[in-house]
């Protein structure tokens, strides 16, 4: 089956297979969140990036060989309402932004900073520091050495714009450099991304519009 990245909270995951990652999406809980499995293929070790709402959901999508560790995108409820039961039932490491941990009820193993390597497996992901949405938010960018890169955003870049700020010019301001410069200025127009909510895109869809969106504010 072809991968579209189109998933509905009760359905089953999307499966986007690349030559070493497994990358199993599924949306879950109240507010359409995505959560992502990520297994490496040599190894078989497992990662979960927002462990976000419906423990059940996703500890069937991991399935008996549990997982290693969870990022957890940045701070906001919506996206660790089942950390703790995740946690709990496999052992995992936890995994956020060194500036958003406090926000987080349960603690976090390791505090990632900009440049960061989370590693699963074999497979490499780098840590991307983008500020605005809030104030340690996290993107992961898989650069797969058989293709274009793979980026995880959170709630910093949707199809159509940046993640909210909620009108705070400074917030806003923040939040476009950084995803300008550190992911639409980085990464070639190829480069798949994995939002935090809703459908999937690719850097090259939404670079014609990154003027539009400074004018318009949000």
């Amino acid at each position: 089956m072809t991968y579209s990245g189109a998933v509905k909270v009760g359905g089953p995951a999307d499966v986007h297979e690349l030559t070493d990652l497994m990358i199993s999406k599924v949306a879950v809980g109240p507010m359409d969140n995505n959560a992502y499995l990520l297994r490496c293929r040599a190894t078989g070790e497992q990662l979960l990036i927002d462990a976000a709402n419906e423990a059940g959901t996703l500890l069937t999508l991991i399935g008996d060989d549990g997982i290693a560790s969870v990022v957890t995108t940045h701070q906001h409820g919506d996206h660790w309402q089942a950390l703790e039961e995740v946690v709990g039932a496999t052992g995992a490491r936890t995994y956020a932004g060194a500036y958003d941990a406090e926000g987080i009820t349960v603690p976090t193993d390791v505090l990632v900073q900009d440049g960061d390597t989370i590693r699963v497996g074999r497979v490499e992901l780098t840590a991307r520091h983008l500020v605005g949405h809030t104030p340690g938010s996290i993107a992961l960018v898989y650069d797969d050495p058989h293709g274009h890169p793979h980026v995880f955003t959170g709630d910093c870049l949707f199809p159509g714009g940046v993640g909210n700020t909620w009108g705070d010019a400074e917030a806003f301001a923040s939040l476009i450099d950084d995803v300008e410069t550190k992911l639409f200025g980085a990464l070639p127009d190829e480069t798949w991304v994995y939002p935090g909510h809703g459908g999937d895109t690719t850097l090259g869809d939404q670079r014609p519009h990154l003027e539009e969106w400074r004018e318009r504010g949000w």
